[in-house]
């Protein structure tokens, strides 16, 4: 009985050392600074290949008017995450293509591209959001949005069937794949 003790006892000391060996180094902060930890930012809300996330924060004296600057920031820089996806996207894709038409289908592209940026902002969803209230009264509201890359491609190629110039030279497949491979970039955040 007294050497299952014993083993158990090992067994734990051995787990515990595991367990704090496997836990994050964290690099020490620098003499008189402080580190800040910002809700609804860091890793976990990084753009990633699955996903588009933006965060922001917004204050105000009004509540309502902090989460709204909080909300439009991050979904201005959402947007301009996706057109600069996109167009690099539609940039590999039109390149890849051999036609006659490139110029007339990168400028459709472009246009296509405004269009459904402002339709996909309509799927985003909040993945984040605190409300605070400062020293001085104020409200903070910090969020964070997400979209998915998936329902971006579906609302494309939705679009582009659409059309009945793109749709001679539109390939589903060959889109997805470039825009798959774009957004493998970003796998593990920003």
């Amino acid at each position: 009985m007294k050497r299952i003790a014993n083993l158990s006892l090992v067994l734990m000391v051995i787990a515990a050392a595991i367990i704090s060996g496997c836990a994050k180094k964290k690099t020490p902060t620098p003499d008189g600074e402080k580190e800040v930890v910002i809700p609804c930012s860091g890793p976990d809300f990084f753009t990633t290949n699955k996903v588009f996330r933006a965060n922001s924060i917004g204050e105000s004296m009004d509540q309502v008017t902090s989460k709204k600057k909080a909300l439009t920031n991050a979904r201005n820089d959402l947007a301009q995450a996706i057109q600069t996806t996109v167009k690099t996207v539609t940039d590999n894709y039109t390149n890849s293509r051999s036609m006659n038409r490139k110029e007339e289908l990168e400028q459709k592209f472009e246009s296509l591209n405004r269009e459904v940026v402002e339709q996909s902002l309509t799927g985003i969803r909040t993945i984040c959001e605190k409300l605070v209230q400062t020293k001085d009264g104020n409200y903070k509201t910090y969020i964070a949005l997400e979209l998915s890359a998936d329902d971006l491609v579906k609302q494309y190629n939705d679009r582009l069937s659409k059309d009945d110039r793109l749709k001679i030279d539109y390939d589903y497949e060959k889109f997805k794949d470039t825009f798959d491979k774009e957004m493998e970039k970003r796998k593990g955040g920003n």
